[in-house]
């Protein structure tokens, strides 16, 4: 694969890659996920979190060590490559083709309905809008995208502290959360895959490997920050929800963060949640236009896709025309049915693939790359590695398939597009 990642800006500090995977992580579910989690377990879905967490912080381990010893932009697709097999990088990156632009319309779609509770507007021209709004933001250069990035997250944790501080001080009644397991330890277990989005996302940064500056010391170290920082703002969250709600009213609610936030803010409450959703929901946006459009790129490079996507801007010093197709992507998803349990499923499934390899290729680093394992600036011992990754593998394919029952179609979605995936790499013709 031809390497210009050396033309690519090293904008992005520590903060900016705790921003990315923060800004990634927090988006639509924690507006609407906390309802069916407290259904399931009732109080006790604030252990549902911790346990959400844990297959992801095995995950996330596995990311820190590659991204320390070897960063790169667009790691979704170059490491499966390098360190398992050509075809298996090519597959999970094109599959994922089909969850970010899942996931595009999905946010944007959710930001234009919470904006609507303020002012109405038309629901596909705004997305648009959207769209293209991250597009500009993403086209000055990876520098402002990521200062972006931390601006917003910053503002997201101020708003977000003040609804749990208010509430947390004001409002929130502890008998509420008794009793505190009423399903017991399986209702707990039970909420925990609702939970699970809550922190797809949180290795972000990653994919933008060769633009962080010191990577191998602020990748993995901003990854840590990043799924701690989003473990204690969900908890927070959801303990003033339930405190102020309880967990009957909260279950059946379609907006809990909006409702328990109107039980102590009045009618400061809706103005102050549509902000903080705009916010958090732009953060991810932003994260995934810079992620996705590194993916292309090095797809790209590999030749695996048009060689046009590897172009980086002489002066903004981004991935340009990559980022172009994002955007195009994204449009072409407006075509989509706006069904929100089919397009979560399509995104969830090809990142849970891709979660399970990148376990598998550090597992096989640790086994058979010395070199890289001696110049990781996280490394637990060989052994341990290989035994924290494999068990992050095997969480991943588990969880694949957890949404069968809920809807196959995406499912079938997925296999067709990988059918076509399959055309396009072995099709006896020229991809310049």
């Amino acid at each position: 694969m031809r390497n210009r990642e050396g033309r690519l800006r090293q904008g992005i500090g520590l903060w900016g890659v705790v921003s990315m995977g923060l800004g990634t992580a927090v988006g639509v579910s924690i507006f609407s996920a906390v309802s069916p989690a407290t259904a399931l377990a009732g109080p006790g879905m604030l252990l549902s979190v911790v346990v959400a967490a844990l297959p992801m912080y095995l995950i996330a381990v596995s990311y820190a060590y590659l991204g320390s010893a070897n960063p790169v932009s667009g790691a979704s697709f170059v490491w499966p490559s390098r360190y398992l097999h050509p075809a298996l990088g090519f597959f999970i990156a094109w599959m994922r083709i089909i969850a970010n632009m899942g996931a595009m319309v999905v946010l944007a779609l959710v930001l234009v309905r919470y904006v609507s509770m303020v002012v109405p507007l038309p629901v596909k021209p705004t997305m648009f809008a959207v769209l293209l709004l991250a597009l500009l933001a993403n086209l000055v250069g990876v520098h402002v995208a990521a200062r972006a990035q931390t601006l917003m997250i910053g503002a997201m944790v101020v708003l977000f502290a003040v609804f749990a501080l208010w509430g947390g001080f004001t409002a929130v009644e502890p008998q509420r959360l008794e009793p505190f397991l009423p399903s017991g330890l399986p209702g707990v277990v039970a909420a925990a895959p609702l939970l699970m989005g809550l922190f797809f996302g949180i290795e972000a940064a990653t994919e933008a490997g060769a633009e962080v500056a010191d990577g191998r010391r602020n990748i993995p170290l901003g990854i840590a920050l990043a799924i701690g920082s989003a473990t204690l703002l969900y908890a927070a969250v959801a303990f003033v929800a339930l405190g102020v709600l309880g967990p009957e009213a909260l279950a059946g609610n379609e907006a809990p963060i909006l409702a328990s936030a109107k039980g102590f803010m009045g009618p400061l409450a809706t103005p102050l949640i549509v902000l903080a959703a705009i916010v958090a929901i732009g953060t991810s946006l932003n994260a995934i236009f810079t992620m996705f459009s590194r993916s292309l790129m090095a797809m790209g490079e590999a030749g695996v896709l048009p060689r046009a996507l590897a172009r980086v801007h002489p002066r903004a010093q981004v991935p340009h025309v990559a980022l172009l197709a994002v955007f195009a992507i994204g449009c072409a998803g407006l075509a989509l049915p706006m069904e929100l349990t089919f397009l979560f499923l399509a995104v969830n499934i090809p990142n849970l693939v891709k979660y399970a390899s990148i376990c598998l290729c550090a597992a096989r680093v640790a086994r058979r790359y010395p070199e890289l394992h001696a110049q990781a600036a996280f490394r637990p011992s060989p052994e341990k590695m290989r035994v924290l990754a494999l068990a992050g593998a095997l969480c991943a394919l588990g969880l694949v398939f957890v949404g069968f029952e809920a809807d196959w179609r995406p499912y079938a979605l997925l296999l067709g597009w990988g059918v076509l995936g399959a055309l396009w790499r072995y099709a006896p013709r020229r991809r310049g």
